[in-house]
Parts: C-alpha cells; structure tokens; sequence
C-alpha cells in the first residue's frame, strides 16, 4: 500500500498539481493521511483524509469538529510529547497500516525548526529502517533517504538537478557515472554535495557508501535566479 500524507506546511511551496496527485491515488486505493493542519487543507481540497493524526492545537474548534465528522481514523497526540506529529505518523503508517512506500507534501518551509525535523527524523533509530520507503515532495524538490549500502540514482523527469546530503557520519561515499564523481569520502559531520547530474544520454548513476545516512535531492529552478 501507498500512503500520500499531508502536513501543514505553506501552501505556495504545494506542487501545482497536488490536487490532482491525492485524487489519484483516492482513486487507486491508496492510503491518505492528514497530519495536524494538513489534515484541514485535505477537506479543503475535497479529499477527505482516511487517517488524521496530530495534537489538533493550531485548528478552530469547528474545523476540528469537521475532521472528526468525516474521518474514519483519528489519532490524537498529547501536545506535550517527544515525538513529533510527523513522526507519530510515520510510526502508525508503517507499523499499523504495514504501508510500503510513503510520499509526504506540506513538510518543507515555513518554521525552520520543522523542517528541520521532518528531514533528519528518520535518523531516529526506531525509524531508519523505514527510510528508503519515504519521500519529501515539494513544489521544486523531491528528497529520498538511503541507507548504507550501494544504489542506483535513476533520472526523474523535469527533475535537472540532483544533490545529495550527508545526515551524519558518513564513510566511504563515493558517486559514480555522474556528471560529478566523489571517490571515499569520510566526514564526520553533515555536508552537502549539490547540483549535480546525469550524463548525456544515461538515465542512472551510482552511490555507495558503507556508513551513516545519505538524502538524495532531485531539484529545478523554479524561476532564472538562485544562489548557487
């Protein structure tokens, strides 16, 4: 089973065609998950969540009341806890639904401290086994998690752009048959390797790497300017 979940990140940095991406998978019988206010924005956009999860402390007791209305499933949290919404959610969709892969939109931007936490909350040990299951979709990339190991990188369309972050203390990462090659790297401390891509006429590379956690991020320009 497929879960797409929304949490209640801004809603310019949407895709444009989020809409469209949660009708389809309603009609494909897969699993959609509202998280907090994210779990409004989905009544908003006519979809109504299977599940609801989150402490519900930033919604009007009426828009509340709607999700609970309409929603089969809801989970409450204690707005006093130690793990985030976010990763409350991603314990009961892979735990409770037994889902196989999980696309998350509404978790970039906005409050940094959130973010923060929607990108490394898969280094909690309790969840990195799921890492490879989940994306972070927004409106100019699409972030995937890998554990050590070695994998192959394969081209996403109008996607250019492909950099790759180490979360922690990496050993021996090398990437191989890109535009940009790195041969063992070891580092002790989060390091970005960014903009790089595919070569002409090949629709995948190689990475591998023997320790730590890597984020690959597919990415576009969004308008002429950016900063690097």
């Amino acid at each position: 089973m497929k879960v797409y979940a929304l949490l209640g990140g801004p809603t310019d940095l949407w895709p444009a065609d989020i809409k469209g991406k949660f009708l389809n998978a309603k009609k494909a019988g897969d699993l959609i998950v509202g998280v907090d206010r994210g779990s409004l924005y989905l009544e908003e956009l006519g979809i109504t969540p299977d599940l609801a999860l989150g402490d519900f402390d930033s919604l009007k007791k009426a828009d509340l009341a709607k999700i609970e209305s309409n929603v089969k499933d809801i989970r409450y949290s204690n707005p006093v806890k130690d793990l985030t919404d976010s990763e409350l959610m991603l314990h009961t969709v892979f735990e409770d639904y037994r889902i196989n892969s999980l696309n998350i939109y509404g978790a970039t931007g906005g409050r940094i401290d959130h973010f923060l936490i929607n990108l490394l909350m898969l280094l909690n040990p309790s969840l990195r086994k799921f890492a490879e299951q989940v994306s972070i979709v927004d409106k100019q990339n699409k972030v995937i998690f890998f554990n050590p190991g070695l994998h192959l990188i394969e081209k996403i369309a109008d996607y250019p752009y492909i950099g790759f972050a180490s979360l922690a203390t990496i050993k021996d990462f090398n990437i191989l048959r890109a535009k940009y090659e790195l041969h063992h790297y070891f580092g002790d401390y989060p390091r970005v390797f960014s903009s790089n891509e595919f070569l002409p006429n090949t629709s995948q590379f190689e990475i591998n790497f023997k320790k730590g956690m890597i984020a690959a991020i597919y990415s576009k320009d969004v308008n002429r300017f950016h900063n690097l």
